[in-house]
């Protein structure tokens, strides 16, 4: 066992995982991180994948989050619903025999006009709230390959909406005409902010996005523009219905990977809304602790 370890903290998402032996003080004693997503785990392996874990990072109580508990997973965890906090996912743990591990349950959410899902992310949100870096009542996004625009009351997920916004410029990158043009880095920039106030404006996202291939062949657009271009273009339209379902109110609250909450943050400054940017790797830890602390 790591010494010094009291428990290990496992961020198992679709692509990648991210583990943590943690110390009773909260401090990160070693980590691993790498591109074992649970689709790369094959049909029957994730004993074997968790013992990897466990061998670098000693046998601790393990606490998991993410898609390891879905029904791609290691063992489903069955969601609560909304709304919900600590408590609750504390309460929804799915214990897994033999192995000192507990999966912690995502959630879920039926409004009168839509139904959603997550996994993952309540951790970081509610970590974030807990961690005191995010008012109890702010409202909130966790940028990613499915974007997350959350309502938060009382410290508790109260609602959420998910956009596809990150699955739809991969696969637009991987299996799209315009594929070839979006393979450069993007960063803020001009043709990002472009994108941005061009979805701000108006809802033609379909249109707009083949504007890039004419505009690469007769217009003069760079691979370099059109790959900023095409990101502001569907993190405009992330925005424009994200903020459409938080309402007016206070500053959002961008939770995540730096990389995207910046983009996310430069499409913000379009809108005139207020917002700031709280680390995913925190927030994933202080919700771990929120809920270990529980379980005590």
């Amino acid at each position: 066992m790591r010494s010094g370890a009291e428990l290990i903290a496992v961020d198992w998402g679709t692509t990648n995982r991210r583990a943590y032996a943690v110390a009773d003080d909260g401090t990160v004693i070693d980590e691993v991180s790498d591109g074992l997503g649970v689709l790369a785990i094959e049909s029957g392996g994730f004993p074997a994948a968790v013992a990897d874990l466990r061998a670098r990072l000693g046998n601790a109580p393990m606490l998991l989050a993410g898609m390891i508990g879905s029904n791609r997973g290691w063992v489903e965890a069955p969601y609560r619903s909304c709304p919900a906090g600590p408590d609750e996912l504390a309460d929804g743990l799915k214990r897994v025999p033999e192995t000192n591990a507990a999966i912690i349950p995502g959630l879920s959410f039926a409004g009168e006009a839509s139904v959603d899902v997550m996994r993952g992310e309540e951790v970081q949100l509610l970590g974030a709230v807990a961690a005191g870096l995010v008012s109890p009542d702010a409202p909130a996004c966790h940028p990613g390959t499915h974007a997350k625009w959350v309502k938060l009351e009382s410290g508790r997920i109260a609602s959420f909406r998910t956009v596809m916004t990150g699955e739809i410029f991969a696969l637009l990158k991987k299996h799209s005409i315009i594929g070839s043009q979006l393979q450069a880095e993007i960063a803020p920039g001009p043709s990002f902010a472009a994108g941005v106030r061009r979805s701000l404006e108006r809802c033609e996202l379909t249109a707009d996005l083949f504007q890039i291939r004419a505009r690469g062949l007769i217009g003069g657009l760079s691979n370099e523009e059109a790959g900023a271009y095409a990101s502001g273009l569907l993190i405009g339209a992330d925005i424009r219905t994200g903020l459409s379902f938080v309402g007016k109110g206070g500053a959002v609250a961008l939770i995540g990977d730096r990389a995207l909450t910046a983009l996310y943050a430069a499409a913000m400054r379009e809108t005139g809304r207020a917002c700031f940017e709280v680390d995913g790797e925190e927030a994933f830890l202080a919700g771990i602790k929120a809920i270990a602390e529980i379980m005590k």
